[in-house]
């Protein structure tokens, strides 16, 4: 049977996972990778750190298959769309670090274009957001002597992480970028698929540094990995690829992953806008694509770290399954850790505690934000097409009192996949061209009706539009 190797380069790690073609699981390997916080709203990561673990994730997978790796077929790469980087197109140096998406350093920069605000987003399908590429990339552009060097000397290359990791890992060293990672910088216009002229004047990036526009499935070029390339063969962000962790995504259901961020996203055949809410590409491949209807939480698995830090509870990951049973009141928790996203979209929003409690208590208000703002994108997309179920994946879903409280605050029935990288399997179902896929394991959580949580909830909202008006 048909293999298929799947790189996914995430906020803390890069894994490399081979699976076939119905998404069963053969190999994998991860690399741990380091993340910097040089300031506040910065953060960011080693380029040449990220480069060599993903190389060193996928040479350990190709050596554990052993003499299966001649059933290797092709392979795929997924990365934390909205990362940047800026690199010599000659050398492949890194002139840059990969400024995370998590990161806010140009905010006050990307102010001055509120006027703009509603251009944009109809172009882009985005917010206007210090998340998004454009901002970091013209900060490289106006602070780092490097990379103003290397623009004077025409060498000067521009993009997201994805076109990076392509250049480098790639024989052919090919400039190129994929839909969902390019839509991404807040550059590109989702209906012409392309780079947007007036969004390049009006941020101040030149178009020659770009990468070429390509689909998400298209012969990028061939993995330069040991002695045997491997065609590489999709390009998409992270998110793009998690959407068909389990095969052909049902329009009933709402899709969402919990890591670091939370995502939450419904397929769309067309472009749909809703106030708040992102318009999405998740695949492109000729003239057919997959849109999507996204809202993001910044404050997912951030969120628990943050509360490692500020709460005092290094030992909160083993812990927090057992507080979350408990059943006793909490606190509330205005949750804007990494800036709040959908739908307020307040990039200095002051996270807060409403009420008091013990820590414990406070961890699990801290958990519960995030089903909060979960539920309130979900209610926002409903204007759109209401949802008949929630299917959730990603490293918190493993909490089974995080995926019963999204239950009962949505109303919807949730399913947690019991395969949890649902990134890695979308890749899969994308290279082997979208098999019919048997329905994956599964635990199913039911909702319940007058449950605490759900009144928290009420309250929660009510705290939230009274300071985001």
């Amino acid at each position: 049977m048909p293999l298929y190797l799947c790189l996914d380069q995430g906020g803390h790690a890069s894994r490399a996972l081979v699976l076939d073609g119905q998404g069963t699981e053969v190999a994998r390997a991860v690399r741990e990778v380091a993340t910097r916080l040089p300031a506040p709203d910065q953060v960011e990561q080693d380029p040449e750190e990220v480069v060599s673990s993903v190389a060193a994730a996928a040479r350990a997978v190709l050596t554990a298959l052993g003499p299966r790796r001649d059933e290797l077929r092709a392979a795929g790469l997924a990365t934390q769309r909205s990362s940047i980087v800026c690199w010599d197109r000659i050398t492949g140096a890194a002139l840059s670090p990969v400024i995370s998406w998590q990161d806010r350093r140009a905010a006050d920069w990307l102010a001055q274009f509120t006027p703009q605000r509603a251009e944009i987003e109809r172009r882009t399908g985005l917010r206007l957001s210090p998340h998004y590429g454009c901002s970091k990339l013209r900060w490289c552009l106006q602070h780092l002597e490097a990379v103003r060097a290397a623009q004077q000397e025409r060498r000067l290359a521009v993009g997201p992480l994805a076109s990076f990791l392509a250049f480098r890992l790639l024989e052919e060293r090919p400039l190129v970028v994929d839909p969902s990672n390019a839509q991404r910088t807040l550059l590109w216009n989702l209906a012409q698929r392309d780079w947007d002229p007036w969004l390049l004047e009006l941020f101040g990036v030149p178009r020659e540094l770009l990468p070429q526009a390509r689909a998400t499935r298209d012969s990028f070029g061939h993995l330069a990995i040991d002695d045997e390339p491997v065609p590489l063969t999709i390009v998409t962000g992270d998110q793009a690829a998690a959407l068909f962790g389990f095969g052909q995504p049902r329009p009933e259901a709402a899709y969402l992953n919990l890591g670091t961020g939370a995502f939450a996203q419904r397929v769309c055949t067309q472009p749909v806008q809703v106030d708040g809410l992102l318009t999405g590409i998740a695949f492109q491949f000729d003239e057919q694509a997959t849109y999507t209807l996204e809202g993001t939480v910044n404050g997912a698995g951030a969120a628990l770290t943050w509360a490692v830090r500020h709460l005092d509870l290094p030992n909160l990951e083993e812990r927090l399954p057992a507080w979350l049973e408990r059943d006793a009141e909490v606190p509330l928790f205005l949750n804007g850790i990494g800036g709040l996203g959908a739908p307020y979209w307040v990039a200095d929003f002051e996270s807060r505690f409403i009420g008091v409690g013990e820590p414990w208590q406070e961890a699990v208000a801290v958990a519960e934000s995030i089903v909060f703002l979960i539920a309130v994108i979900l209610e926002r997309g409903r204007e759109a097409a209401p949802a008949a179920t929630l299917m959730v994946s990603g490293g918190l879903a493993h909490l089974d009192g995080l995926c019963q409280r999204l239950a009962d605050v949505t109303g919807l029935p949730v399913w947690r996949a019991a395969a949890h990288e649902a990134t890695a399997r979308g890749l899969a179902w994308l290279l082997a061209g979208g098999p019919p896929w048997p329905a994956p394991p599964g635990t199913d959580f039911t909702p319940r009706a007058g449950t605490a949580v759900a009144t928290r909830y009420h309250a929660w909202r009510k705290e939230m539009q009274r300071r985001c008006v």
